[in-house]
């Protein structure tokens, strides 16, 4: 115990967590597993999910779903059954004491059911392999994080939809690498950012199917031991699919999918904390996180207000990426299995849907609360001397007669002197004896009309919200 007490110490300080963030159990469970450096960013709704409590859990629920099963075929005595469900527990210090020597945790966690329940334990995981148990229960677990990454994938929709209408006819400029380009609006941004989590939403969910599937077919997959009627009760009763064929194991093109879309929308993520980034640069200040009242930027300057959570968030994507990646190892494995993907999921899968879960979470929040500086974006819009018209003077040009190139040329002529010695195009274009002789006063003055960019904003939202 002083051992755990250590670990729980240190874990909490490295985090730099106040010791009520999560209850002394729920801690005691997840530093089990030795997860000493993720508490940071672990919230306590998925934290218990990957607790070696739950896990342990889940396993008996599967072994009793077997039992079930095969009582309902008459291979189980209704007697031993019913002292199996009464007595069937376990002990997360015995199973370890045991596993020392084992070196086998089903095994161990075998034993010490069987400690509990006693003669009729003997029909306990008749038939099985230990993969049965492990794949059916992770099945169980990662549709169980499923359920809760949905939810907040959910509530970040609804903040993107809500700011998508506040703010859509606040006016940008738009911006291709780097470079000032045409007007758009804020709300133009928040409808692309709602169109892409909808889209991993439907990602999510097709993920969570594809990996919510168990298997109780035996030691490589045929069923020697065990009727194959037995899995689809079992997984009837769990809510899962049945494997329709497998080896040892469930196939890992399965989990590799599923860890792949946890990452992608990682990347969206990413690709959304990054234009804030951008956003709250000094030099922009059009959009900035949050700042609280007492938060520091700076333990030198402080005049700093960092974008520090959007930073976070693109540092953890990468981790979601690793993590894809590592995925994707775990499909080849020897003939009807082996044992190489096993340490890799035991990373991957609290660390993945705990990361993601946290991501979402802090990304919600960091939107719900953007502070937005329409002056500024006004500001921007004029920084250029009304360069972002380029585009409209060039096809008003067009349009009198002239080829593409040569409107191109006499556009752009104007607005290079406008980028190297500044002043307004429409000046210049009022001056230019090449552009008056095609464009009177009143035409050269409707090209600098931004609402001709905009003029589209409502019918792309209409696109975008239809089904709302």
């Amino acid at each position: 115990m002083a051992t755990i007490e250590w670990l729980l110490k240190a874990g909490v300080q490295a985090a730099n967590l106040p010791r009520t963030t999560w209850s002394l159990e729920v801690r005691l469970n997840f530093y089990a597993w030795g997860r000493l450096m993720i508490e940071r960013y672990t919230r306590p709704e998925m934290g218990r999910i990957w607790t070696v409590e739950n896990k342990y859990r889940k396993w008996l629920q599967v072994e009793l779903a077997v039992c079930e099963a095969l009582s309902e075929d008459g291979h189980i005595p209704p007697q031993d059954l019913q002292e199996i469900k009464e007595k069937a527990n376990f002990n997360e210090a015995r199973i370890a004491e045991i596993e020392k020597e084992t070196q086998h945790d089903v095994i161990a966690f075998l034993t010490n059911v069987a400690e509990y329940v006693g003669p009729a334990s003997r029909h306990i995981h008749e038939g099985l392999t230990s993969s049965d148990v492990l794949d059916t229960s992770l099945a169980l677990l990662l549709v169980e994080a499923s359920d809760l990454l949905v939810e907040d994938l959910n509530a970040l929709i609804a903040v993107l939809k809500k700011s998508a209408y506040r703010w859509k006819d606040t006016v940008m400029i738009g911006r291709s690498h780097g470079i000032h380009a045409e007007p758009i609006t804020l709300g133009l941004k928040f409808a692309l950012w709602y169109t892409e989590m909808q889209r991993h939403l439907d990602r999510l969910q097709h993920a969570r199917e594809t990996v919510r599937v168990g298997m109780i077919s035996g030691s490589v997959g045929t069923y020697a031991n065990i009727d194959p009627i037995i899995e689809e009760k079992v997984c009837a009763i769990l809510g899962l699919a049945p494997a329709p064929v497998s080896n040892q194991i469930i196939q890992r093109d399965r989990h590799a999918e599923y860890f792949t879309t946890l990452a992608l929308i990682g990347c969206s993520i990413e690709k959304i904390a990054l234009e804030i980034r951008h956003l709250q640069r000094t030099e922009v200040r059009e959009a900035e996180e949050f700042f609280a009242a007492g938060q520091k930027g700076s333990s030198s300057m402080p005049h700093k207000r960092n974008p520090i959570a959007s930073e976070n968030l693109a540092g953890l994507a990468r981790v979601l990426r690793g993590n894809a990646l590592a995925a994707m190892e775990n499909v080849p494995l020897w003939h009807e299995r082996d044992i190489s993907h096993s340490s890799v999921e035991r990373i991957i899968a609290p660390d993945s849907t705990i990361l993601l879960d946290y991501m979402l979470v802090r990304l919600t929040r960091v939107l719900d609360r953007l502070v937005v500086y329409p002056d500024n974006m006004q500001r921007n819009l004029e920084l250029t001397g009304g360069l972002l018209f380029s585009q409209q003077a060039m096809l008003a040009l067009t349009k009198k007669g002239l080829t593409r190139e040569d409107a191109y040329r006499l556009i752009q002529r104007n607005a290079m002197e406008v980028w190297q010695e500044g002043g307004q195009l429409k000046e210049r274009l009022t001056r230019d004896p090449e552009i008056t002789k095609h464009l009177p006063q009143e035409e050269i003055e409707a090209v600098f009309d931004i609402g001709y960019h905009l003029k589209h904003v409502d019918t792309i939202f209409k696109k975008v919200f239809a089904t709302e």
